[in-house]
């Protein structure tokens, strides 16, 4: 199979980039001579993110839809019709074999489009609840890669693949990267290390919460990492002033700072958790309440559900954050079993799954 091409499509969160570009970097590895475009949203961070990897990209005009009456809103559907249309122009003049959506605004239009046009799409499902968009696209695609099982209320159970999402291959082998890490954050051997994330924008309850029990964290014997997420590193940075604590608004190298982490306090966007699975740390999760479908909350339950985490709502955590963490810190027997079973939910091989899945439709397609 020779000078093929593939159209990837995944943006908005570092959620729906990351895992698109690793599908990507293992098409190139599988196809040395392939070619690869991204299709992206103008103005979202895959705009900058996939360049940054060696790929090329273009952004259609599209944003998500907010449930209020708002210019944006009334916007919306002549931005679905133009990134339609773009769409559409982009597939004429490129003629993937396959397209490849991972989530995010511009993968809709794209898969509706290149469904439309009787083009093979993929789409990788990483949530245990999908969002609207995949379940309208389910119907046409030819191969759809999840996460998590039991899916087969929202997609046709003939089209589904249980792969994993994709990780970034550094996590596999942290275990032996301790001290590395240790020096390279600067941090005290003899303390235990909480790792706090946010996503790659922030989020502002978990900073909010932090800021207010980081005296109590601290008088447990616990340093800090604290990512606060790029929108909020101007109202939090001074806390850098305070001994162990290490504020920052983005991580470049999560293989050293999940090696360093102890504990960690956590979102529970889809990559976070299956990154969280394979790192094996005890996890307390904070679900965003402000996603579509509540779908964070779902994802931490598919992995409390298995004893692999703790769960803490937002609207618990003024009554039940601090005995929940003071209990977690001081129990070594719950850290261990909390990280054992989490660990058994990793899926190392899900990028190589997802690529081969793509290979077998490109074999069915060629045969």
């Amino acid at each position: 199979m020779t000078n093929l091409k593939f159209i990837v499509s995944g943006g908005g969160t570092g959620g729906h980039i990351y895992p698109a570009i690793a599908i990507a970097n293992e098409l190139r590895v599988q196809f040395p001579d392939c070619e690869i475009l991204f299709v992206g949203a103008k103005d979202k961070m895959e705009m900058q993110k996939v360049p940054q990897a060696g790929y090329q990209i273009k952004g259609l005009w599209i944003a998500g839809f907010r449930r209020k009456l708002t210019l944006q809103n009334l916007m919306f559907p002549l931005k679905v019709i133009d990134s339609l249309l773009k769409s559409r122009s982009i597939l004429k003049s490129f003629k993937p074999d396959v397209v490849i959506g991972t989530g995010g605004f511009a993968s809709g239009p794209l898969l509706k489009a290149a469904s439309g046009m009787g083009i093979p799409t993929v789409i990788q499902e990483q949530n245990s609840f999908p969002g609207i968009t995949n379940k309208l696209l389910s119907n046409k695609a030819s191969v759809i890669c999840v996460a998590y099982q039991n899916l087969e209320k929202y997609f046709p159970k003939n089209k589904i693949k249980l792969t994993g999402n994709p990780v970034r291959q550094d996590l596999i082998s942290i275990d032996n990267k301790k001290v590395d890490a240790l020096t390279y954050f600067s941090l005290d051997a003899t303390k235990k290390t909480l790792l706090v994330l946010g996503g790659s924008l922030g989020a502002r309850r978990i900073n909010q919460l932090i800021a207010k029990e980081l005296d109590f964290i601290i008088s447990q014997n616990i340093q800090v990492i604290w990512q606060c997420g790029k929108l909020y590193f101007e109202e939090y940075s001074h806390f850098n002033e305070q001994k162990n604590v290490k504020i920052v608004s983005f991580i470049d190298r999560m293989d050293l700072v999940y090696a360093a982490a102890d504990v960690i306090v956590s979102r529970a966007g889809a990559s976070s958790v299956s990154e969280l699975c394979l790192v094996g740390k005890p996890v307390i999760f904070i679900p965003s309440p402000n996603v579509a479908e509540d779908h964070q909350t779902k994802n931490a339950n598919a992995i409390v559900e298995k004893k692999g985490a703790i769960l803490l709502k937002e609207y618990e955590l003024d009554e039940k954050f601090q005995s929940t963490f003071s209990n977690l810190i001081s129990n070594e027997k719950l850290q261990n079993e909390l990280g054992t079973q989490i660990k058994k939910l990793a899926k190392p091989n899900a990028t190589k799954e997802i690529v081969n899945e793509i290979i077998n439709l490109i074999k069915m397609i060629k045969s």
